[in-house]
């Protein structure tokens, strides 16, 4: 059974970063792509990046250049560094893995001075 526990979300000014971590259980970690989305109060949910088992990188253009998306496959754990935050990346952000599976409870991050 594949678990995903995402953490590292809190409260930041304009222009600082955050690192969320999203920690897996299950034998699957290094051989599927993953991603991160996020959802924002009264919107959809978006993906925000994505890297495969290769470790290639795909990003939203609203975060491209800001965000870095990374894995270690030995610990079974993603990352998602956030810099140069801003007031609309606040929204609640998820981990997953590719082909979806059921959502985790997601770790809240708000951008606000």
């Amino acid at each position: 059974q594949v678990q995903l526990v995402e953490s590292g979300g809190g409260l930041v000014q304009p222009g600082g970063s955050l690192r969320l971590s999203c920690a897996a259980s299950g034998s699957f970690f290094s051989l599927r792509a993953m991603v991160w989305y996020r959802q924002a109060p009264g919107k959809q949910r978006e993906l925000v990046a994505r890297i495969g088992s290769d470790l290639s990188t795909n990003y939203a253009p609203s975060v491209k250049g800001r965000f870095t998306i990374s894995r270690d496959n030995a610990k079974k754990t993603m990352y998602l560094q956030m810099n140069s935050l801003k007031p609309e990346d606040t929204a609640v952000y998820y981990c997953n893995v590719l082909p979806l599976i059921n959502w985790g409870q997601g770790t809240q991050v708000t951008v606000s001075s």
